[in-house]
């Protein structure tokens, strides 16, 4: 009988001993999670949203990494127009998953939408073309028309294609939950 009593007392001593480790253990993950939480708040937040599409965040470092690619081609564009911009391309892409539009990339993705969805639709007749050579014939530096037929066609299209872009966003973006915390001043 005392051997079964020192066996017993013997699995409780290594049983409290597993017990201690653990809890010292899970106390030096709690020491860790502190110390690690008051770090980042002392440091304080480094980025913020500033707009949300949707689901979707846009945050300050996103906005201000667009800005900086997008101000060397437009030096005079402003942030609240590259915000914008961002959220047309989230509307956008947004719009070309319902219909399942893959692509290698957003903008692939977005040009095969505006495809499908507008620029199949713009027809340009001979008339709009011939109409805007002979108001324009100045401009066009003496060229003939045959010259730069295929060049107005383009232009039309083009013109027409924005123009329904931009009601379609329009649209698109009364439908999406959007919200701004952009400070302009």
């Amino acid at each position: 009988m005392k051997e079964s009593t020192k066996k017993i007392k013997g699995r409780i001593q290594v049983i409290s001993d597993v017990i201690m480790k653990i809890i010292s253990c899970l106390l030096l993950l709690l020491a860790c999670f502190l110390s690690l939480a008051s770090d980042s708040t002392a440091a304080g937040i480094s980025d913020r949203v500033i707009a949300f599409v949707d689901d979707q965040a846009i945050t300050l470092s996103e906005l201000k990494e667009q800005y900086g690619i997008t101000v060397v081609v437009s030096p005079d564009i402003t942030m609240p127009e590259v915000l914008n911009t961002m959220i047309n391309r989230l509307v956008l892409l947004r719009e070309a998953r319902k219909y399942r539009i893959e692509a290698a990339s957003a903008d692939e993705v977005i040009k095969e939408y505006v495809d499908l969805k507008i620029r199949a639709f713009i027809r340009v007749s001979d008339e709009e073309v011939e109409k805007y050579y002979s108001v324009n014939i100045a401009d066009l530096q003496g060229k003939g028309f045959e010259e730069v037929r295929d060049e107005i066609e383009k232009y039309l299209t083009e013109r027409e294609l924005n123009e329904r872009l931009r009601e379609m966003l329009s649209a698109l973006r009364e439908k999406a939950y959007i919200r701004m915390y952009l400070e302009t001043n």
